[in-house]
This record gives C-alpha cells, structure tokens and sequence, in this order.
C-alpha cells in the first residue's frame, strides 16, 4: 500500500519529543552514574529468533550467494557474546523489530533499553529497574512498588494454580473469562497460559503502582534459569504498571547444553504450529560454551515508559514516525 501523502507529518508533537529527548538524556545519565559501559551492537543479525511468540523481520541482501538476514527483536545475544568475552556490566538503548505486533501499545519498530548486571541476581535487578522507571516516570516514585509470583497472579485472579492445577482447569477458567470453547480446547498448556495471563490478568496488575510478576513456569523459562529451590519455575520477572507490560527480566542461563536444548524445543513447537525453523545461533553457544559469567539481565521497553511518563494514549503518541507512517 502506498504512503498517504497527507502523512508526511510526525505523530508526537513537538513537545512530546522534547520529553522524549529528556528520557533519552535521563537514561544515559542513570547508567553513566552506575558505570555501565554503553554498547552498540548489530541490528542486522544472521539468525531468527527460535521462540514462537516473537516474529523476526527477514532481509535479503543483494547477491544470491548471501544468506538471509534478519532484524534483531533484541540485542541480547549479542550482549550475551560480550558479557563472555570480559565486558562486565553492560547497556544500550537501540530499536528492534518484531513482526506480527500493531496496535495502541505495538509498534513493529520499537526502543528497548537492555542491560546485564554481573553477579547480581534476580531480586537485585528488580530494584534497579524500579530505580530507572521512576526516575523517568516521576509521578511513580510516590507510588507502591509490590512483588508478585506468577502463581499467585493467576490464582487470585482467576482461582486456578497454573503450576499444580490441570489442563482441565485451566480450560473451565479460560471457558469462564469469555475465551471460545473451540479455542481453548486447541490450545496446550502453555497457550492457555499466555491467553489468560495477556488477556485477563496482565491488565489489571499495576494499578497502584509498579508490580513485578516474578517465577514464571519453567516452561516459559526462555533464556534464564530455573529456580533451583524450586524447578518448576524459572528466575524471570515482568514489570507491569496500569496493566501495561514494561519489563521482562531474568537470571541468565549459562549452560550451553540447556540452551540448545531450548533451541530444539522452540522448534519442535514451531513445527506444531506450522512456523518455519529457526537455525540455532552457533555464536551464542560458543559464547555460553565459553563461559557467561553469572548475571542478570533485562530488557525495558522505552516507549512504554514514555507513555506512562507523559499520559500518552497509544505509542504514535510518543514517536516521530511509527511503521504506518515510516
């Protein structure tokens, strides 16, 4: 579809990205005051994602002997291969890419603020980013920050345990939030729990103030570890406030092994839903084969935040240009 000439024009006004400009300037500064070294890495990347949620944008570059190439959704493999070769604490604010997400809070296009703490563990992070949200969010330094497990969330919103209760329950409680029967019986555990917990219960988390979701089931472990007290959940957290995700954090898996098990996992249910398979990225393993120190590590999404600051309604508020207009 061809650009609408009357378009031409940017979706923030002027004083919206002058308070974007003050976020950006607020961001560097709160890690240049911790001493986190700022890098920048590729966002033209040689592999996808193997995850199921994410959709990576694929590029073509000229010259039939080159391979496809694509847009990273993140930078954490590549923060991941400096954290292996001695980096130490580490940052960076860049754009990524994800496909298949549009709407008042999805841009395919998008700034992410992500960093790695050596040595630090879950909990500890969980502070420092409370620390820089309020900080870009002022009104939200008066306000409770509380701490919440996955499985609380679920149990007191929708009175079902999603680590113990079965795939039935689950069934009869996405049955009774409103969710097609024919839906959910198609649906394995870990869709069931997406649904609910993207549908029903993320949007009402954060209402006082900043909530972090933390010790999501080990199934949804991605790249971080399971907690070793208990190995049904894995060592990641979320932060929501007024019921919009900001932040999705982990202690760092280290293991090679495990990883490209992961990997093989992903596809294995990529080939279940009919996506294509994703190539494991053989750099990431020689850098976790290498030794990734212990760490943790999160990833912010900077619009988001930026709406909360300012009491934009939708992410166009916020950008110049989003996709539609790019």
């Amino acid at each position: 579809m061809k650009p609408d000439p009357r378009d031409w024009r940017p979706t923030a006004t002027r004083a919206r990205l002058e308070q974007r400009a003050a976020a950006l300037r607020e961001t560097r500064a709160f890690f240049a005051e911790r001493r986190l070294l700022e890098v920048d890495t590729p966002q033209l990347v040689r592999h996808a994602v193997t995850d199921v949620n994410l959709h990576s944008f694929e590029v073509r570059l000229d010259g039939a002997e080159h391979a496809p190439r694509f847009l990273h959704t993140s930078p954490e493999y590549a923060m991941k291969r400096l954290l292996a070769a001695g980096s130490g604490d580490i940052w960076q604010l860049c754009h990524v890419f994800r496909g298949e997400e549009q709407g008042p809070l999805h841009n395919g296009e998008f700034a992410l603020i992500e960093w790695y703490r050596v040595g630090w563990t879950m909990t500890q992070l969980m502070a420092e980013v409370a620390a820089l949200v309020q900080r870009l969010a002022p009104a939200l330094a008066a306000r409770p920050v509380s701490y919440l497990s996955y499985a609380e969330a679920i149990r007191q919103a929708l009175g079902v345990d999603p680590l113990s209760g079965s795939d039935a329950a689950l069934r009869q409680a996405a049955q009774e939030q409103g969710f097609d029967a024919g839906l959910v019986r198609g649906c394995t555990r870990d869709e069931l729990l997406d649904l609910l917990m993207g549908a029903r219960v993320g949007p009402t988390l954060g209402r006082l103030g900043l909530c972090f979701v933390h010790r999501y089931p080990a199934s949804q472990a991605a790249l971080g570890q399971l907690d070793p007290d208990d190995p049904r959940v894995a060592l990641r957290f979320e932060l929501y406030c007024e019921g919009v995700e900001l932040a999705n954090g982990f202690q760092e898996l280290a293991s090679a092994t495990e990883q490209r098990a992961r990997f093989e996992a992903d596809n294995r249910e990529r080939e279940r839903r009919g996506l294509p398979r994703r190539e494991a990225d053989v750099l990431l393993l020689a850098a976790l084969e290498a030794g990734l120190p212990a760490c943790a590590g999160v990833a912010v999404g900077f619009d988001r935040v930026l709406l909360l600051a300012t009491g934009a309604q939708q992410l166009s508020d916020v950008m110049a240009f989003p996709v539609d207009r790019a």
